[in-house]
């Protein structure tokens, strides 16, 4: 039952070549970036990776785009990734843009073992009908685009079907967590590592504080060990490395 891996790079030696990944995070906040960087010194590339976004401010997952690890992005945002966007406009990278929330609900319901579900989000878009750039050829054309998806009315609303979504691996980040695999998410950082967590078959997790069994109320757990294999501790310095995405102050008065 004890779950706590000796280093995050052990915790990831064995993840190959073209693995596919859930990572857990939410523009900086929550992002398992020890066990991303981990990852990259590891050296495995051709990752298939979901996540709501790919990096940001040159860590977490930009770490691995700009060393070319990664061939495909499931995910939600660009954002200001300008690394993200050239590579996918220049058809370096395959890049599937799906609506936040159905990204969400793909992955929960992927670790919930429900293999498609309907939704309303896309109806009446390029979502359902097919034609979004998956892959550009790098001359401006579309060497591959998304197919068209499945529609049904459902008490006179149409729907699209959504498949869920599991990966081999999956890499998240939790303010608590226990030896058993129990796991506590602080704020903001709830919003995808636990369902990034679901989705993989062999989930590794980095945790800013780790404590014993029977240390969390059970009414106070947001991810059940059940869903977690492997278990990293950060240290200090570790847990105090936080970036910040867009610093607002005001003038003295």
């Amino acid at each position: 039952m004890d779950k706590v891996c000796v280093s995050a790079a052990a915790a990831v030696a064995d993840v190959p070549a073209g693995a596919t990944l859930a990572v857990g995070g939410f523009g900086l906040a929550g992002v398992p970036t020890v066990l991303i960087d981990a990852l990259h010194a590891h050296g495995v590339d051709g990752l298939h990776v979901v996540s709501n976004n790919c990096g940001a401010m040159e860590s977490g997952l930009a770490v691995l785009l700009a060393a070319g690890r990664i061939a495909r992005v499931t995910g939600s945002y660009i954002g200001t990734n300008a690394e993200f966007a050239r590579q996918y406009l220049a058809g370096e990278l395959e890049v599937e843009l799906i609506p936040q929330g159905t990204l969400a609900e793909r992955l929960r319901a992927g670790g919930s073992g429900i293999p498609a579900f309907y939704t309303p989000a896309g109806v009446g878009t390029q979502v359902a009908e097919g034609g979004l750039p998956w892959r550009y050829d790098g001359s401006g054309g579309v060497a591959i685009a998304s197919p068209a998806k499945e529609t049904r009315v459902f008490d006179g609303v149409e729907y699209l079907l959504e498949r869920g979504i599991t990966t081999d691996f999956a890499l998240v980040r939790a303010a608590r967590g226990d030896r058993h695999g129990n796991l506590v998410f602080a704020k903001s950082a709830r919003n995808f590592n636990p369902l990034a967590a679901m989705a993989g078959r062999v989930t590794i997790a980095e945790v800013e504080e780790l404590v014993e069994p029977g240390s969390i109320d059970p009414d106070h757990v947001h991810l059940p060990g059940v869903f977690v294999q492997r278990i990293v501790e950060l240290t200090p310095a570790q847990v105090a490395d936080k970036k910040i995405e867009q610093r607002t102050t005001r003038r003295e008065s």
